[in-house]
């Protein structure tokens, strides 16, 4: 019975087909849409027609020396700077100076042997000459004031520079004026004070006090820092070779 209806059902599926198959119609057709003037339809990925890629066209290269053309990086027009320059532009290591005073020589011929030598080793040299005095001590002073006026004049000058231990001397019965300007126990004390003044602008001079043993001569150097204190004090016949400052090198000789 179930199969009877099986076979009865086949046979109208079929009949149904077979009348769909033989009374249908084609689709019909899409019309053709009117695009903007200046615009393209739209494409699927696989519609797109294979083409070949294009290879890129190399850019001519630019004339060497035309007009406007700008160098590279790297190249050689561009101005570099020479490790030369970069190191010129360093400023060098100042080196302090330092003063030394070599002596004392017994007499000039020493001295001038002395010179020969530490001159061409030396920045700056002056020559200078002590007394070796009895124990009353060295005086600093100023003299050659034509008269008392000018030596209250140089007074006022010695006040405004912050010199204020001096004293104008009584003046002579004929001759020029001094101004005491003080007085040391020993020549170092002396010699600096000197130096001091002559640095602000007065020509001091320092002379032992009493009556002079001797003449000693020495030779006043600025060094540098290739000096060789020992070496040359040795070589020079100094007995000594004391640090002095360098405004008593300015300062030696009279």
């Amino acid at each position: 019975m179930l199969a009877r209806a099986l076979i009865v059902l086949l046979l109208i599926l079929n009949l149904g087909v077979a009348l769909w198959w033989t009374t249908r119609h084609d689709a019909p057709a899409v019309a053709e849409v009117a695009l903007p003037p200046g615009s393209e339809r739209l494409q699927l990925l696989r519609e797109a027609p294979t083409t070949a890629p294009v290879a890129a066209t190399p850019e001519p290269p630019a004339p060497s020396g035309e007009a406007g053309a700008l160098p590279a990086p790297g190249d050689a027009a561009t101005p570099a700077t020479a490790p030369e320059t970069v190191a010129a532009a360093v400023p060098a290591p100042v080196v302090e100076a330092t003063c030394r005073a070599f002596g004392p020589f017994v007499d000039v011929a020493a001295r001038d042997r002395a010179r020969a030598l530490l001159q061409p080793a030396s920045r700056r040299l002056a020559l200078r000459e002590t007394r070796t005095a009895a124990a009353r001590g060295w005086r600093v002073f100023l003299s050659g004031l034509a008269d008392r006026d000018a030596a209250n004049a140089m007074a006022t000058r010695l006040t405004a520079a912050g010199f204020r231990d001096h004293y104008v001397l009584p003046a002579p019965a004929a001759g020029a004026v001094e101004i005491a300007l003080g007085r040391f126990g020993g020549e170092a004390a002396a010699v600096r004070h000197q130096a001091a003044l002559r640095t602000a602008g007065f020509e001091a001079r320092a002379e032992p006090i009493g009556e002079a043993d001797g003449t000693r001569y020495w030779i006043d150097v600025e060094t540098g820092a290739d000096f060789d204190v020992v070496g040359l004090r040795r070589a020079s016949g100094a007995a000594q070779a004391e640090t002095i400052a360098c405004t008593a090198l300015a300062a030696s000789g009279r």
